[in-house]
């Protein structure tokens, strides 16, 4: 019986050793077949398009604060120009102004973060 319960234990153990990794693919042969296995290797398209679709969506949350957000403040603060506004050499208005745009871009990314991971894109 102890022989019995050696060789299962052999087996066991035969079973949890780990296998050797198997060896990387042979590199690409070429020099087109080479770039092609860099695009795909590093993914250089979605990070092309993601970088220029940040820059639009930078450019447009731009826009709208310059344009429609900014406006209002300064409806709220009528005959003041608050981009004007400065401390000594600090231009204080215009940092607020700056400020203001960049929380609504950090608010707008996070919205389409969370918008895009609900729909299950990673």
């Amino acid at each position: 019986m102890s022989d019995e319960i050696i060789e299962e234990l052999r087996q066991i153990r035969k079973l949890l050793e780990p296998k050797p990794a198997p060896p990387p693919p042979p590199p690409p042969k070429g020099l087109i077949n080479e770039f092609k296995a860099f695009l795909k290797t590093f993914k250089v398209m979605g990070m092309a398009v993601a970088f220029i679709v940040g820059l639009y969506l930078g450019a447009l949350v731009k826009a709208l604060v310059d344009d429609l957000i900014m406006p209002i403040v300064q409806l709220a603060t009528p005959g003041i120009a608050w981009e004007e506004i400065t401390v000594g050499p600090f231009r204080i208005g215009h940092f607020t102004g700056s400020l203001i745009t960049f929380i609504i871009i950090m608010f707008v990314i996070f919205l389409l973060v969370k918008v895009t991971k609900r729909m299950g894109i990673e």
